[in-house]
């Protein structure tokens, strides 16, 4: 009894330090979630905070199981199990995207974004990939200390070896950079029309917006631009349901012979077989407007933003309601493709781009450009834009593909098939960044295996806790 005792305090400990650790991480990383449900929500600060802490409380669980099972694999083996840290720690980031909602913000891989012959490991592994090579530097460094064998300097030396080998062909693949003069260019521009959240529905300000939107377009065919973006619900009104204004935009696409990406709210209504006490459909939505004025393609946004577009376990979390400015939003079920003349582009709205087996499924279907819309207002001025804009750059990596954002506010701009960032705007001002990129069809090994580092951590951390399993005593 003495020894489960023990042993229980012991799992306890090592709950709370990595629960512990992890709050500290997620709180720093996320702590501009409190000026967004205040500032553009209407909460009351003390319930804002008090349900930013949920969000870090839940995040926290999974850096605490990751320690736990360490724990446990340690108790099991010696020190010699430190060498499953990386299988360990990437499991509990693919936990963070498929658990409960999914919420797969600022990975540990992220952090490589800037470092281009680091990231290039993207390109086969992706961000989980990184994510295993930095816990491995860092579980190398911690062997080094624990063991007293001969392994612990095996352990370094490959671990050396293996990131030396990674900066020296990521190098080399920068240097070749073949991606860039495949395929056939296309003139984009990306609008940026920096419209304040206040101001978004507001009435009085839609013909405004409409026109700036409209004028910025137009200058935008008068520089050669043939396919151009706008940002998430770029439009203050259903793009579908205003004919007017619906109308003009259309007729600026004839009018400029462009292709255009318009983000707009979509309405879907009730059939009338359905039963009368049925809601309308509402969905967050990108239409792509062809040089003729038809709609060639609508993509409706698949993975929603908890407390922002819906209010997850809503009954218990009711007073998270006003940060949602309509009626909770319907997820999209298909990632529909864009035809942009004889090629395909895609596109992720808002924080979507931040699920890599989704833009994965882009590309295999065909993508050949990758774009995303986004509203990222609701960040002000904090880390949250660029934090989001890093995310969004890994995609470009990962899938060999150039990347065209559009965002109300910034960060917008293009990032090329390597992650080099071409162009970048500021935050909170009007700018129209206009680029020759490449509709490009070469593959990615990522793109063709996905993440296979992150299913193969997965089944390593579930034979350890088999293997670590206590034994029954024999009678």
């Amino acid at each position: 009894m003495a020894v489960v005792r023990q042993s229980g305090a012991g799992t306890r400990r090592v709950f709370l330090l990595g629960l512990t650790s992890g709050g500290v991480y997620f709180a720093g990383t996320l702590y501009w979630l409190v000026e967004t449900m205040t500032t553009f929500g209407g909460m009351a600060m003390a319930l804002a905070a008090f349900a930013a802490a949920l969000l870090v409380a839940y995040l926290s669980l999974f850096p605490a199981a990751f320690a736990v099972i360490l724990a446990r694999v340690h108790r099991r083996i010696g020190p010699r199990a430190i060498l499953l840290a990386p299988a360990l720690w990437v499991t509990s980031e693919l936990g963070r995207q498929y658990l409960w909602d999914g919420f797969p913000w600022a990975l540990l891989g992220y952090s490589q974004v800037t470092i281009l012959p680091i990231v290039q490991l993207a390109s086969i592994l992706g961000v989980y990939g990184l994510s295993a090579l930095l816990a491995l530097t860092s579980t190398a460094a911690a062997f080094l200390v624990v063991d007293r064998t001969r392994m612990r300097w095996v352990v370094a030396a490959g671990t050396a070896a293996g990131v030396a080998g990674t900066v020296l062909w990521g190098t080399a693949r920068l240097r070749d950079s073949s991606l860039l003069t495949k395929g056939e260019p296309v003139r984009v521009a990306v609008v940026q029309g920096n419209i304040l959240q206040q101001d978004k529905w507001n009435p009085a300000m839609a013909d405004a917006i409409t026109e700036r939107y409209i004028g910025m377009t137009r200058q935008a065919m008068a520089q050669g631009a043939t396919f151009i973006l706008w940002p998430e619900s770029s439009t203050p009104f259903y793009f579908e349901q205003d004919i007017v204004r619906g109308g003009a935009i259309r007729r600026l696409a004839q009018e400029g012979k462009a292709t255009l990406l318009i983000g707009s709210d979509q309405i879907e209504p009730v059939a009338k077989s359905v039963a009368v006490n049925s809601k309308e459909k509402l969905y967050n939505a990108a239409f792509l407007v062809k040089p003729d004025g038809s709609v060639g393609a609508v993509y409706r946004k698949m993975h929603l933003v908890p407390f922002g577009e819906y209010v997850p376990l809503q009954r218990l979390l009711f007073f998270v309601g006003p940060i949602v400015e309509f009626p909770p939003f319907t997820p999209g079920t298909e990632p529909t493709l864009l035809p942009v003349g004889v090629h395909q582009a895609s596109t992720a709205v808002c924080y979507e781009v931040i699920y890599p087996d989704l833009i994965r499924r882009f590309v295999r279907d065909g993508s050949e450009l990758l774009t995303t819309i986004t509203n990222d207002a609701w960040y002000g001025r904090s880390s949250a834009a660029y934090q989001h804009w890093d995310q969004a750059s890994m995609r470009a990596v990962e899938e060999g593909r150039y990347l065209a954002r559009a965002a109300n506010t910034g960060v917008s701009g293009f990032v090329d098939p390597y992650g080099r960032v071409i162009e970048r705007t500021a935050l909170f001002v009007p700018a129209m960044p206009i680029r020759d990129i490449r509709f490009i069809r070469e593959r990615t090994a990522y793109s063709r295996i996905g993440d296979l580092v992150a299913w193969v951590s997965l089944a390593l951390t579930a034979a350890a806790l088999l293997a670590s399993r206590p034994r029954s005593p024999i009678h």
